[in-house]
């Protein structure tokens, strides 16, 4: 497209992602000819922020992407299944966040700093925003990808409450409320107490592991096009608003230091590389994330178990590089960024 500015679409207006994803538009500064908040019925008549004024949020059906250049949806996998298809037929290039058609041989699954070549060929008109957990670890292993080739990868996560909903980030804050108080818990969103614990908190996937953890496995090959890199990862929910944090153990085809993995990091696009050496409180943390865009790269050093490996801390923001930002990146690059 040639347009000076675009009909932007966004589904799930109304959620914690869909109003991330207006945010993240107006503050880069998109270029929006008009705007579209789509949501369900209950939530139509709502009036949302943007562009210094208000938008009034529409009902989501057959007929919302008539005319529409960009469609962004947040709204579930069900709903996207049902209606990103007819975005597509009406026109619109869509660009998916949930989980419905991630592993789509037909449409590409893409991170901007990785592969952003991935989203020119879209059989279906659709391109898949991947799951947050991966997102911001591969953007911390594509430049040390290029170099080495990644072989196997070990990641722990500490995933934030807000990566469930905002819904779950209420049930957080009253559980926290009652334990202070000395009450009972009693959760409402999370299959446990979540304040001051930690839950394995998604659906059962195959062979013991967690829908999340077999996320990570399929989504990283898909997006760094290797089938053979081994990912081994274990998600835990921890008792943070937002901002995901997580620890990665990575062997690569050819030995690494961590001297020459910062190197390669310092500078990467996306990516803030925290070098300082070790010391309490000097590392990345979700709290200072909270907000902000880039994916923070810290503790790189040396494996001590296995030689040629490196272990690194990687913290962002789940709304925003996790979610919004990279929906609104790839939109970037494909229509703004020529």
């Amino acid at each position: 497209m040639s347009k000076a500015s675009f009909v932007v679409a966004v589904a799930g207006a109304t959620g914690a992602v869909g109003r991330e994803m207006l945010r993240t538009l107006e503050q880069r500064s998109f270029p929006i000819s008009k705007l579209v908040a789509l949501a369900s019925e209950r939530s139509a008549g709502q009036k949302l922020p943007f562009g210094g004024g208000e938008v009034v949020v529409e009902e989501l059906g057959p007929k919302s992407f008539e005319g529409v250049d960009i469609a962004l949806f947040s709204a579930g996998a069900s709903v996207s299944r049902e209606y990103a298809p007819i975005a597509a037929r009406c026109g619109a290039v869509v660009i998916d966040n949930s989980s419905a058609w991630r592993m789509d041989p037909d449409v590409p699954l893409v991170v901007p700093e990785v592969n952003i070549e991935a989203a020119k060929t879209r059989p279906k008109g659709i391109i898949a925003n991947p799951n947050c957990s991966t997102i911001q670890m591969v953007v911390a292993l594509k430049p040390l990808h290029d170099a080495a080739r990644v072989k196997t990868i070990i990641v722990s996560t500490y995933q934030a409450t807000s990566g469930k909903g905002q819904a779950a980030v209420e049930d957080l804050l009253q559980q926290t409320r009652a334990s202070l108080a000395g009450e009972t818990v009693t959760p409402t969103v999370f299959p446990g107490q979540m304040a001051f614990n930690v839950l394995c908190d998604w659906k059962a996937g195959e062979d013991d592991y967690s829908e999340e953890e077999l996320k990570m496995v399929n989504e990283t090959r898909k997006i760094m096009g290797d089938a053979a890199i081994g990912v081994s990862p274990t998600t835990v929910r921890v008792p943070v608003v937002n901002g995901h944090s997580e620890s990665v153990h990575v062997q690569f085809h050819r030995p690494m230091t961590a001297d020459e993995a910062k190197r390669l990091l310092r500078g990467a696009e996306g990516v803030v590389l925290m070098d300082d050496a070790y010391a309490p409180g000097k590392h990345p943390q979700p709290f200072s994330a909270a907000g902000t865009d880039p994916v923070y790269v810290g503790r790189v050093r040396d494996d001590l178990a296995v030689a040629g490996a490196i272990k690194m801390f990687v913290v962002a923001d789940n709304l925003r590089k996790g979610a919004a930002l990279n929906a609104v990146q790839i939109a970037e690059k494909l229509f703004v960024q020529r």
